[in-house]
């Protein structure tokens, strides 16, 4: 049997499902989709992320007597000609539109088995008594009890007894051939998945407590290798439970979990409202600018702003604080903030983006009340007192007492500050959204 191990967001040798459920001769690929990179500046840090991974993979298959074909090109056109030669593809699951979409016209040209590998389990293993989906993750997470509760969880054992098929093919597109930049990456992306958790595994006993302090370096960063794969989800659930103090963290993991979850058992809610609310949002593509820019007024979303689109990154508590100022401050639609992200963040995963979109929108599964709304110069005031982050990415505010970087109107009225005042007032914009809410 001849088959082809289709790499895809899980770019590893160990814990994998492609190595494990292969049979015989085997052709490990990976494509460099041009449906997806046509879409993506030519500067986007991801591809440059994804590309050195990739190499990272070639190198890790040879050193296993095996070996890493890569394609640029549409999948559908490179499986017209892989097909003839094989019986079947292995591939890991995927859930978003496009994904969905993708592997139903490649199963069309040559039988295709996928795997539930980028996630702990599949989300049909987890039904209320009644076999309906749950849409609340407290007893969702609850019904997972003997899982979280393990001390580890199976991985998959590599299949030594493969062989590499005879094919010709040497050639590997560079960055520039396929249209990009290579690009500077964050410190942390150099390092191994195994070497952060280690280091993540120093502070654990704090997280709880440390991680909504956005100016301190209190988060895993393993949010981008556990995205395309690096490590599996698997691997990090069971290397984290070795410690203690861990249950506040992999709380986070089964979050990612229902995300998921969601994803896989209403998948409208990629694009629309899961709990059908019709919400009269504004049309106001000056604030929208001004929110994308980082030009808003407001200290703490614009340097969360700022610092996405330098970086690629934003703290969690950010994203909900910046989320909730896009969808009830300014009362824009979530889908253009969604969408925004999905062309910043280094770590972007479709399900998690649009349900955390949601819940900051009050339209998505256990979302925050509509009447809940971050104000803030109260966030920035708890959870960065001293202004450190703020002003390391404003200049402009690098002298500004941070009592009054913690103030509305404050900044922007110092005549010796070059920075605007806010676009909108706290009070009257939370005011507008709450009616807007009630009314929907």
């Amino acid at each position: 049997m001849k088959e082809i191990l289709w790499f895809r967001r899980d770019l590893r040798i160990s814990d994998s499902a492609l190595l494990s459920k292969a049979k015989d001769e085997v052709l490990p690929v990976f494509i460099f989709d041009t449906n997806i990179l046509e879409k993506l500046p030519k500067d986007d840090k991801r591809v440059t992320f994804i590309y050195k991974s990739v190499i990272k993979l070639k190198k890790e298959l040879q050193g296993i007597g095996l070996d890493l074909a890569v394609f640029y090109g549409r999948p559908q056109e490179i499986f017209k000609e892989l097909g003839r030669g094989f019986d079947r593809v292995l591939a890991s699951c995927d859930f978003d539109s496009y994904a969905l979409q993708r592997d139903k016209a490649i199963e069309k040209l040559i039988p295709m088995d996928r795997y539930y590998d980028s996630y702990l389990f599949h989300p049909d293993q987890a039904l209320k008594q009644d076999n309906t989906p749950y849409r609340v993750f407290t007893p969702f997470y609850k019904s997972l009890n003997p899982l979280w509760q393990s001390d580890s969880i199976g991985e998959y054992q590599r299949n030594d007894l493969l062989r590499k098929t005879q094919f010709e093919y040497d050639s590997f597109p560079t960055l520039e051939s396929m249209g990009f930049e290579e690009q500077p990456l964050p410190g942390f992306l150099n390092k191994s998945a195994s070497t952060l958790v280690d280091e993540f595994a120093l502070k654990l006993e704090n997280y709880e407590h440390d991680r909504d302090y956005f100016a301190n370096d209190a988060v895993s960063r393993l949010s981008v290798h556990l995205r395309f794969g690096l490590i599996s989800p698997r691997e990090l659930f069971n290397k984290i439970k070795k410690y203690p103090g861990s249950e506040p963290f992999v709380r986070q993991i089964f979050w990612r979990e229902f995300y998921n979850y969601i994803l896989y058992h209403f998948p409208k809610s990629e694009h629309e409202n899961f709990n059908g609310k019709i919400i009269k949002w504004e049309d106001n593509e000056g604030h929208f600018k001004a929110w994308c820019e980082g030009n808003t007024g407001v200290p703490i979303v614009d340097a969360a702003m700022r610092h996405l689109n330098r970086t690629g990154l934003m703290h969690n508590r950010l994203r909900m604080v910046v989320s909730s100022f896009l969808t009830k401050n300014l009362l824009i639609d979530w889908r253009k903030g969604e969408e925004y992200f999905s062309l910043k963040l280094l770590d972007y995963d479709a399900s998690a983006n649009t349900g955390s979109w949601q819940w900051a929108a009050s339209t998505g599964a256990d979302s925050v009340p509509y009447f809940r709304v971050f104000n803030p110069y109260l966030q920035s005031a708890k959870f960065d007192k001293e202004a450190v982050f703020i002003k390391q990415v404003i200049p402009a505010l690098k002298d500004t007492d941070p009592k009054s970087i913690h103030t509305e109107y404050a900044s922007g009225a110092d005549l010796f500050t070059d920075y605007s005042s806010p676009i909108v007032d706290i009070k009257s914009s939370r005011n507008r959204a709450i009616e807007v809410f009630r009314n929907s």
